[in-house]
C-alpha cells in the first residue's frame, strides 16, 4: 500500500457532508484497504464556520472554498453544497489545478454536464456523480458501464421520496393532498419550500441526466417535459383504484420506436398495481430499466438522506482514487449518438380523463365525436349521474380511458372537449403508464 495519503477536500458539510466527513473518519481503514492508500480530509469549505460539527476537527474548517480548492495538492474534491454557483466555478477550478471531483449535484450536471465533463476530461482528471440520482441506489454506474454492451430502450423511476412519500399517504389512507404534504414536512421528508419536489423539478433534473447515460445523447433539463403532482386529488385516486392502479410522479425517459429520437418527461401517472414501482412505499425510491439482452431491471432503495446519499458519495471517492493511483480515469461522457429530443405531443401512451358534462341524451355520443375527430381511440368509458346542491340542472361525472394516441392528439382532443356546451369542465387528465 502506498503510504502517501490522497488528500481530500469537500465543500460543503450539511447532512451530506458530514456523514462523508464521519465515514471517512470511522473507516478509514477500511477505505484505504479498499483504495491502496489512506485517505486525508485536507480542508472542509462551509458558510458557517461557527457552526459546531462533530468529529470533523475545527482546524479543517475554511470559508475560503476557492482557495482549498486551488491548492494543488489536492487529489480529489467532494462537492455536495449544491446549487448552480458556485460550485460550478468551484469544480472547473478544482479541474484547472488537477483535482478529480466527486458530486452530489445533480441540478448542476443535468445543467451542465457536458461542460463540466470536457473540463474533466481536458485535464485528464474524473468527474463522477452517483449520488445525484436516487441516493444509496446504485443506478448511474450500472446504466454506464454494466449495460454498456447492452441497448437501454426505456428508463422509468420514482426519484423523489418527498412526492412517493405524499402520493403513498394519499393512496393508503385517503389523505388529500395537503394533509400528507403537511406529515411529510413534520416529518423532514419535505423542505419549507416544498417546490422542487412536488412541482416536478428535482425529478426532471433526475431525468435529464438519466436520459443523457441510457442512450448516449446530450439530454438538457430543458428537454424534459415536466408537470407536477399538487393537482392530484382523492377522487383521481378513486378511479384509480377502480382500474387496479395507484398514482404515482415518474421520470420516465424513452428511446423512439424506430430508435430515432428520445423523449424525458416527469408527470404523475396511473400505473397498475401489479407493476414493481406500484409497491413502493413512503419515501422511497425505484428505478425500472428495460433494454434488449438483460431485459427489465429493477433498481430500488433509499433515495435521499444524509446517510444514503453519502454511501453514494463514498463509492465514487473509491473508484476516482483508485483511479488516481492508477494514473487512469474512469468513463466519461458518452454522448456519441446525439439523437434528438423530441417534443411531449410526440409520446404514445394511454389517458384517463374525467370530464364533468350534462346528464342529458347525447352527450356521450358528442363527447365520443370529438374523440374520433381528433383520431382517439375510446377504450372504456363509465358515467355515473349525481345532482350538485343549489344546481337544478342534472349533472354527470364521465370518465373516459383511451388507446395509446399520441399527447398532441390528447391535447386538442381535451381542447375541444372544453368547448361542448354540454361538458362543465375537465376535472382531471393523467397518463396511464407502465401496460
Amino acid at each position: 500500500m502506498r503510504t502517501r495519503p490522497l488528500k481530500v477536500a469537500l465543500l460543503g458539510c450539511g447532512n451530506v457532508g458530514s456523514e462523508v466527513a464521519r465515514i471517512m473518519t470511522t473507516h478509514a481503514d477500511d477505505l484505504a484497504a479498499r483504495i491502496g492508500a489512506p485517505l486525508e480530509l485536507a480542508g472542509v469549505a462551509v458558510r458557517r464556520p461557527s457552526r459546531v460539527r462533530e468529529g470533523v476537527d475545527p482546524a479543517l474548517i475554511t470559508t475560503d472554498a476557492t482557495a482549498l480548492v486551488k491548492r494543488g495538492d489536492i487529489d480529489v474534491v467532494v462537492e455536495v453544497i449544491g446549487g448552480i454557483e458556485p460550485a460550478r466555478t468551484l469544480i472547473a477550478t478544482a479541474f484547472e489545478h488537477g483535482a478529480s471531483v466527486v458530486s452530489a449535484n445533480k441540478a448542476l450536471i443535468a445543467q451542465d454536464g457536458p461542460a463540466l465533463h470536457a473540463a474533466a476530461g481536458r485535464q485528464g482528471r474524473d468527474l463522477y456523480y452517483e449520488a445525484a440520482v436516487a441516493g444509496a441506489i446504485p443506478l448511474l454506474r450500472p446504466l454506464r458501464e454494466s449495460l454498456a454492451g447492452d441497448h437501454v430502450n426505456r428508463v422509468v423511476g420514482i426519484v423523489n421520496g418527498t412526492t412517493n412519500f405524499i402520493l403513498d399517504k394519499m393512496d393508503t389512507t385517503g389523505a388529500g393532498y395537503q394533509e400528507a404534504l403537511d406529515e411529510a414536512t413534520a416529518l423532514g421528508y419535505a423542505e419549507a419550500d416544498p417546490t422542487a419536489d412536488v412541482e416536478g423539478f428535482d425529478a426532471a433534473a433526475k431525468a435529464a441526466i438519466l436520459a443523457g447515460i441510457a442512450f448516449h445523447t446530450r439530454v438538457r433539463l430543458d428537454d424534459v417535459y415536466r408537470e407536477g403532482m399538487t393537482e392530484v386529488t382523492a377522487a383521481d385516486f378513486a378511479s384509480a383504484r377502480e382500474m387496479a392502479c395507484t398514482i404515482k410522479l415518474l421520470a420516465i425517459c424513452e428511446r423512439a420506436a424506430d430508435g430515432g429520437s428520445v423523449t424525458a418527461r416527469v408527470h404523475p401517472a396511473m400505473i397498475p398495481r401489479s407493476h414493481p414501482l406500484a409497491s413502493v412505499r413512503e419515501a422511497y425510491n425505484a428505478v425500472f430499466v428495460e433494454s434488449e439482452a438483460a431485459g427489465q431491471l429493477m433498481f430500488y432503495g433509499p433515495g435521499a438522506g444524509g446517510a444514503p446519499t453519502a454511501s453514494a458519495v463514498l463509492g465514487d471517492l473509491v473508484a476516482v482514487c483508485r483511479n488516481r493511483l492508477g494514473e487512469a480515469t474512469g468513463p466519461g461522457e458518452s454522448a456519441y449518438s446525439m439523437l434528438p429530443v423530441s417534443p411531449m405531443g410526440d409520446v404514445v401512451t394511454r389517458y384517463h380523463i374525467s370530464l364533468d358534462v350534462a346528464d342529458k341524451p347525447g352527450v356521450l355520443a358528442q363527447v365520443a365525436t370529438v374523440f374520433a375527430e381528433h383520431g382517439v381511440s375510446i377504450d372504456t368509458v363509465r358515467q355515473q349521474s349525481r345532482q350538485d346542491e343549489g344546481d337544478r340542472a342534472c349533472q354527470a361525472s364521465l370518465v373516459v380511458v383511451t388507446h395509446r394516441a399520441s399527447d398532441a392528439a390528447l391535447t386538442g382532443t381535451v381542447e375541444a372537449l372544453r368547448t361542448l356546451d354540454t361538458v362543465r369542465g375537465v376535472a382531471s387528465m393523467m397518463r396511464v403508464e407502465g401496460e
